[in-house]
């Protein structure tokens, strides 16, 4: 974020559906199928040191009995040179997708249509090269389903003849339905159907954790990152890389990794850091690791709210709560030149963060620094500030806000 600012204002994917056509070699539903894939499901997630639910919440997952009246055939019109957005989450940020084609079908007689996405972010891991995502929401939400919508996982191998088979009875919760920490994205509401969905996965009954903690640290800063931090005259400062560089616009858009707070090339990283965002030709308030190449989720970012206004360092930040109360100011950023905005962002913030000893710490933010907090870690988001305008004249910005509110306000109402 830069320096000039300064003078002018101060719901992994979730765990994936085990999506199969159940179907019998006659030709019939295999509710059978359907139920084996579901205690499958269960057991793996329970078994999951990642995942938010243990063995003993199981029984507080519901389902509907099988029905083969939900599992369609839908036509498919592929969707080509599209744009892509970012969908809100439930964190309140959001997650870079691309429209993949439109899917139509009948439900119960309804003509209906839903468009299905692909993840920018997945999409460069071979792993996850055939991926679709096809989130929904339906007149269940909030009531017998999870308020924030479901999910079905597609594959586009699963399309053949200008058709893809939807199963409806696959449809699974978030894990934000389950615990609080994660980014759940939020169904758009082109994908909103009138049918009510009675089939997949029910309203999680149990009670509301929070996000565990990983059980292994981070992994090291790798060969390459090591060699870019020691790189040139390690007393100077590390280059600030440029959105105007299709390589480094790529960096900038990618989301970061936690870093350790014990590894050996870490204050070297953030002294170099520091030089950068306090250099005089081009002075900041704040920088995040990506923009000088490394995406670690490693911050400086000036405290205003401190006597002596001292730029601090934030190892793997994160903002677990945000106001309903948003200021409007102007932002600009180190990494982006020549480039100002008016952007909406929450006036109050709780973050929680590392300290350089590794210390963990919790803290309530306000005003300018709470937005120079929240430009710094959208940074480690993939998220420029540029994407906040781009939500804000698109409505989007508010919606986020809005899920986020109702999202909230469901956590205070679960045990």
């Amino acid at each position: 974020m830069t320096k000039k600012v300064q003078f002018i204002s101060r719901l992994l994917l979730s765990a994936s559906a085990f999506c199969c056509f159940m179907v019998s070699a006659k030709g019939q539903y295999n509710v059978d199928s359907v139920r084996s894939s579901r205690q499958l499901k269960l057991e793996r997630l329970a078994k999951d040191p990642g995942a938010p639910l243990a063995m003993e919440d199981i029984q507080h997952i519901h389902y509907y009995d099988p029905d083969s009246t939900f599992r369609v055939r839908a036509q498919i019109e592929r969707l080509y040179n599209e744009v892509a957005f970012r969908m809100p989450t439930s964190d309140g940020t959001s997650k870079e997708y691309v429209r993949y084609a439109k899917v139509r079908f009948s439900l119960r007689g309804v003509p209906s249509e839903l468009t299905v996405y692909r993840s920018a972010d997945l999409f460069v891991n071979p792993i996850y090269r055939d991926h679709l995502f096809l989130p929904f929401t339906d007149p269940t939400n909030g009531n017998e389903t999870y308020g924030g919508g479901r999910y079905i996982d597609l594959s586009v191998n699963d399309i053949q003849n200008g058709g893809v088979v939807i199963d409806f009875n696959n449809a699974y919760n978030p894990y934000c339905a389950y615990a609080s920490g994660y980014r759940c994205p939020f169904p758009p509401a082109e994908n909103h159907l009138m049918t009510a969905i009675l089939a997949g996965e029910k309203n999680y009954t149990g009670p509301i954790k929070e996000r565990p903690k990983p059980k292994v640290p981070p992994k090291p800063l790798t060969d390459i990152e090591q060699d870019l931090i020691r790189s040139g005259d390690t007393a100077q400062r590390l280059r600030v890389i440029q959105d105007t560089v299709p390589d480094e616009l790529r960096m900038l858009k990618k989301t970061s990794e936690d870093v350790d707070p014990r590894d050996e090339w870490l204050p070297l990283l953030a002294k170099r850091m520091y030089l950068a965002v306090t250099d005089t030709s081009h002075p900041g308030v704040g920088i995040a690791a990506p923009q000088i190449g490394i995406n670690r989720n490693v911050i400086w970012v000036q405290r205003f709210d401190k006597a002596g206004e001292p730029l601090e360092l934030y190892l793997n930040p994160k903002i677990t709560w945000r106001s309903k109360l948003l200021r409007k100011g102007l932002e600009g950023c180190l990494s982006i030149a020549d480039t100002t905005g008016q952007v909406l962002r929450n006036y109050t913030v709780h973050l929680s963060y590392q300290d350089a000893q590794g210390n963990h710490r919790e803290e309530l933010v306000e005003g300018f620094t709470a937005v120079i907090f929240q430009h710094e870690i959208d940074h480690l988001l993939g998220i420029l500030f540029t994407d906040r305008l781009a939500e804000q004249e698109s409505g989007t910005y508010h919606r986020i806000n809005d899920e986020v509110e109702w999202y909230l306000e469901e956590r205070v109402k679960r045990p």
